[in-house]
């Protein structure tokens, strides 16, 4: 399952207010974000529809598609295979507190330099 994705964009504030209107009749809503940074909808079943600034240092690429895993070790196992086929290291596998308790996540870049993240987010089993 997709869980997010997240779409470059060159004027986050005319994006935000445009998607906010044209996603309302689908009963989509700004979920959160950061001011000059970033904006996240609630698209449904835990997923979010993101759009990003362009300028400046940008914390993600022009593309971004994460799928959600079913657990950390399949996190760890997209992450090798995934450079194992080509795709170039953009962060190993390890927990993203800064996004959200419980988040784990891996980061390649695929063969047109789309980044490209594995994740979960829930705390690690114990045992």
């Amino acid at each position: 399952m997709i869980d997010h994705i997240t779409v470059a964009v060159s004027d986050l504030a005319k994006s935000k207010l445009f998607y906010e209107k044209a996603l309302a009749p689908l009963g989509y809503k700004l979920s959160f974000g950061k001011e000059s940074v970033f904006w996240a909808f609630d698209i449904g079943n835990g997923c979010l529809f993101e759009i990003q600034q362009v300028d400046g240092p940008p914390p993600l690429t022009s593309v971004h598609v994460a799928f959600r895993t079913r657990s950390r070790a399949e996190v760890d196992a997209f992450y090798h295979v995934a450079l194992d086929a080509g795709a170039k290291d953009n962060g190993a596998p390890g927990p993203r507190p800064q996004y959200a308790p419980g988040y784990y996540a891996s980061f390649v870049l695929d063969p047109d330099g789309y980044n490209i993240e594995a994740m979960i987010n829930q705390p690690a089993k114990e045992g």
